[in-house]
């Protein structure tokens, strides 16, 4: 899958052939690059020496007709561009086209006006500041036209998902490591339970969950852009009359969708590890043990899902396999709907998700997410149930040593545990390392241990500066 974002229409990315500088703030280009295999796969061992990293790229422009056809629609009307009547665009047309709608996203990204109750936006729920995931801890957000409704679910980051594979249910391709013949399982998509491929559908969600910005409909949608001036703006950059209020939406998330792909703002590969990997920075001994640890198969076992290692043709890790798994989260109470004891989130089985309502095997499956920037959030998991990596490191490697610590009791005493997932589905949950140990067996990792892959953690956050040699 290649990956590439629109704000390469202004300027170059950094390439092999032009050195990264401290104003790059940047340690890869575009690569070309397949998202890594799932949990049946070993991962390259942690060398102390890591030569730089091959770094590979990809022009932007022969893709963007594939990504946007929207702009091959408009060639020939009667309003289009100018370089477009002639049947096709230009490559400067469609970089201009890309530049002005990479824009105009960026504003409708951050305008409450086009929610019902005129004061969320999608950076309210996704703030630049914390890696376009929550400014605070709260387990979910609310939204709503009286902004009093809560939601369902933590909000995730959105960065890092240029690479997501859409969605599939039996994914067998691997990295060179893996056995392709191996059904790796649902793997791929946006949202927690990959219930939609692309930024557009994605945009389109929020827009119209009455919990979210709560607008009732496509129609409502286009009145709040005609209203704010972005219809006039959309019809201007993509040339064509948009008839009704469906096209509107659509052109809305469209926009979107061509904001969320801009590398500088959502992927730059701009962190202390990237730098490591490309040979201009040092990990400290903390740091070191810590990304050993989470590599090591026997200890954290981190890396088996979240990919650590660049790809086979250079491609920086995402740090997610882009699979669903289930771990046993605890029940989070903290959430409204979970007041109601009949309630259960069960990711790729619903309720969000209706076409595997009838697969009891998928019921507890949610994606796994990136950990780039992880250590900017203030809530983990897909229902908020911790607040501290600290906490989260703690519930990996103490679920099944020390369960009472996590789970509530069920009235004859004993721990419940896996109590946010109806027992019919417990074969669901993940046994491998560190869940496989046994209660009162000492955990997979220690107090000190656990703070030197937090450690590791904290060179995965963006804007690192290399130190100016002296």
């Amino acid at each position: 899958m290649a990956t590439f974002g629109a704000a390469e229409t202004d300027a170059e990315a950094p390439s092999a052939s032009k050195p990264v500088t401290d104003a790059d703030n940047s340690f890869v280009a575009f690569t070309v690059s397949s998202p890594a295999g799932k949990s049946n796969h070993s991962h390259p061992p942690h060398h102390k020496s890591v030569k730089p990293m091959r770094i590979v790229r990809k022009k932007i422009l022969p893709a963007l007709l594939l990504l946007f056809p929207a702009m091959v629609c408009v060639a020939g009307a009667a309003d289009a561009p100018q370089g477009a009547k002639s049947g096709a665009m230009s490559r400067a047309a469609v970089r201009r086209q890309i530049q002005a709608l990479d824009a105009l996203g960026a504003r409708l990204f951050r305008d409450p006006s086009l929610s019902a109750s005129g004061k969320l936006a999608c950076a309210s729920c996704h703030d630049p500041a914390h890696g376009f995931g929550p400014a605070n801890a709260l387990p979910v957000q609310m939204g709503g036209a009286d902004m009093k409704q809560p939601g369902r679910r933590a909000v995730p980051s959105l960065t890092y998902l240029q690479a997501t594979p859409p969605f599939t249910e039996h994914y067998f391709e691997s990295e060179d490591d893996g056995d392709e013949s191996i059904d790796n399982g649902p793997t791929g998509g946006l949202t927690w339970d990959g219930r939609v491929d692309r930024g557009r559908e994605q945009a389109r969600i929020p827009l119209l969950s009455e919990y979210e910005m709560a607008n009732k409909d496509a129609a409502e949608v286009a009145r709040r852009l005609e209203q704010a001036g972005y219809a006039a703006s959309l019809r201007r950059i993509l040339g064509a009359r948009l008839a009704g209020p469906d096209e509107l939406f659509d052109a809305a998330a469209e926009a979107l969708e061509v904001y969320e792909q801009n590398w500088r703002v959502f992927y730059p590969y701009s962190s202390k590890y990237d730098a490591y990997l490309a040979g201009k920075a040092e990990l400290s001994p903390a740091e070191a043990r810590g990304l050993a640890l989470f590599e090591d198969p026997e200890k954290g076992n981190c890396a088996n899902c979240h990919i650590s290692q660049p790809s086979s043709n250079g491609a920086p890790p995402q740090f997610t396999d882009d699979g669903l798994i289930a771990i046993g989260v605890p029940r989070n109470r903290a959430i409204p709907a979970n007041a109601d004891p009949r309630h259960f989130d069960l990711g790729l089985c619903g309720p969000d998700r209706t076409d595997f309502r009838d697969r009891a095997e998928y019921c507890g499956l949610f994606k796994t997410p990136s950990l780039r920037n992880v250590t900017l959030r203030q809530t983990f998991m897909h229902n908020g149930a911790f607040h501290s990596l600290r906490e989260v490191m703690e519930f990996y490697v103490q679920r099944d040593t020390d369960p009472g610590k996590w789970y509530g009791r069920k009235p004859d005493g004993t721990v419940d545990k896996y109590d946010d997932l109806p027992a019919v589905y417990h074969d669901n949950v993940n046994t491998d390392p560190p869940f496989d140990r046994k209660p009162g067996q000492a955990p997979a990792l220690d107090a000190q241990e656990i703070d030197d892959v937090i450690a590791f953690l904290g060179t995965l956050t963006d804007g690192y500066k290399v130190p100016k040699r002296p």
